[in-house]
Formats: C-alpha cells, structure tokens, sequence
C-alpha cells in the first residue's frame, strides 16, 4: 500500500472513532445534565463546549496522520494560545466574547431562564434571561423586547438575580 492510501484509512477510522465517541460523550452529557436537573439550554451549551474540543482533538490526530512537521504544529499552538491569551485582556475582541461565556456558563450564578437586572449608569435592563451563545447573553423584557449584551460586557456589569 502507498503512504496515502494508508493515510486515507487512518482517516477514515479516525473520524468513525470520534462519531462514535461524539456519541457517548452526548448521552453522557445529558445523563449528567438530567442527574443535576439542570434545563435544556445548558445542556446545548455543555454539548457545544464538548463539540469543541472533539474538534480540536480531531484537528491534532489528523496534523498526526497526514505528517504535519512538528516544529510548524508547535508554531500553530503556540500562536493559537498566545491568542487565547490575549482574548482575556482584549475587551472587544470575538475571543473575548467566546472565553467571557466559559467563564459565565461554568462561574457565574445566573442562569438561563432566571430574572435579573443589570445596573448601568445610563440604563438599566431589566428581563429574563433567555439564551447565551458564544458572543452574547440575551434578556427578554417585560415589554417583550430582547436585548443582546456581549459576554465580556455582561461580565463587567452589576448583576441583581430576582
């Protein structure tokens, strides 16, 4: 067999192993998530998170299999890190955004579906908290109007949870 061929296959076993595993890690997520009664969206976020990394482990076996140079996959990780870094010092950069809602969804005691109100000197929002993505919290007012508030700025506000 040629290099590639043996690779192709090494590919295909890959990406059959991480379905597979993507799989457990699901229903263990949401036996978990069922054992802590904690609501459905948390849960979408849990699976978001674990989605992620699965990635980031498939992106590091496939660099193995297809004989990335170590040096240039060390480069990458390295500069990959130092930005991550720099996400926790950058107030309005998206990495910012996505490490702010990590810190929110694992440290912070709201949640989603709880009332709250977020004190500003300008102006106070006042709603339920009814998702959060990577990028933002969204509350929905008593009026009905749905505000989006980026995660690096939800973090720096004063909190009131009802």
């Amino acid at each position: 067999m040629k290099d590639w061929e043996i690779q192709l296959i090494e590919t295909a076993v890959l990406v059959a192993s991480i379905l597979g595993i993507k799989l457990l890690m699901r229903q263990y997520v949401n036996n978990w998530w069922n054992k802590l009664e904690m609501d459905l969206k948390r849960k979408q976020i849990s699976h978001r998170i674990v989605n992620l990394f699965l990635t980031l482990i498939v992106l590091v076996a496939l660099a193995a299999i297809w004989n990335i140079e170590r040096e240039q996959l060390l480069v990458f990780f390295t500069s990959v890190v130092t930005v991550i870094g720099i996400a926790f010092f950058a107030q309005w950069s998206h990495l910012s955004n996505i490490t702010s809602s990590l810190i929110i969804f694992f440290n912070h005691p709201v949640k989603i579906g709880q009332r709250l109100r977020i004190h500003d000197k300008d102006f106070d929002i006042e709603g339920v908290m009814v998702d959060m993505s990577f990028f933002f919290v969204y509350i929905k007012s008593d009026e009905g109007n749905l505000y989006t508030i980026p995660n690096n700025v939800f973090l720096q506000k004063t909190i009131e949870a009802k």
